[in-house]
């Protein structure tokens, strides 16, 4: 065994994520979802077109995960999704900005940052907690930023592609920290069922902020400030 103590950083962590998504959404679709092998520092997280979703922890750590679906990309993992649980092919929304798809892509992103929590539970002896994630549909004249208030950001962009090549991308602005092993420990090998671990912390999310948004540009925002209950 090394005698240098074992650490991980946000790097690691976001690697944890990246794992988290290509796995959830793999299983869920009955398709291969892959992530791309290199990572992009960016300045800031954006919601982009068609579709954007985003969620807020906190705990052990802080940080932002928004996840950037093109419409092919998104309306490939409903149905791959639906059909897969038994859902006729020709009973589907075929159209991006379907509430139901939006529905389906939140429960999914729901499943994804469970699975995350599980995981940094395990590996790193912390507790993070989530927000419900927020979906929208984003119109491509808009560009949206959101601030998360960490105290040191990191910010990080991660391809992903589908099995019909279909791209979408992750983002994650998280505050720079590093977990440094100071002592041996069992990593337990059961596996958390994401639905438990939502309904748990449901509680906590519930009196959770919700991220200042910084509308860049937009023709009319009008409605989407309506949903945002801005």
């Amino acid at each position: 065994m090394s005698s240098h103590p074992s650490t991980v950083s946000t790097d690691d962590i976001l690697l944890k994520l990246c794992n988290s998504v290509s796995g959830v959404l793999t299983k869920a679709t009955h398709s291969q979802i892959n992530h791309a092998a290199m990572v992009q520092k960016i300045n800031k997280t954006s919601l982009k077109p068609d579709i954007g979703c985003f969620v807020i922890f906190d705990g052990g750590f802080s940080g932002l995960v928004i996840i950037n679906f093109t419409a092919e990309a998104a309306l490939e993992i409903y149905t791959s999704y639906l059909v897969s649980m038994g859902m006729p092919k020709n009973e589907l929304a075929t159209n991006h900005t379907s509430d139901e798809v939006s529905n389906v892509m939140g429960e999914l992103m729901n499943q994804i940052l469970g699975k995350f929590i599980s995981t940094v539970s395990k590996d790193l002896q912390t507790s993070i907690t989530q927000s419900q994630p927020k979906m929208l549909t984003v119109n491509k004249q808009l560009v949206i930023s959101i601030e998360a208030n960490l105290d040191e950001p990191v910010s990080r962009r991660v391809s992903f592609t589908t099995a019909n090549g279909n791209v979408f991308y992750l983002e994650l602005s998280i505050d720079n920290t590093q977990f440094v092993q100071i002592k041996e420990f069992e990593q337990t090998d059961a596996d958390f069922d994401p639905d438990e671990l939502i309904e748990q912390h449901k509680v906590k999310q519930e009196t959770k902020p919700v991220p200042q948004l910084e509308i860049e540009e937009s023709a009319d925002n009008s409605d989407l400030l309506d949903e945002l209950g801005i």
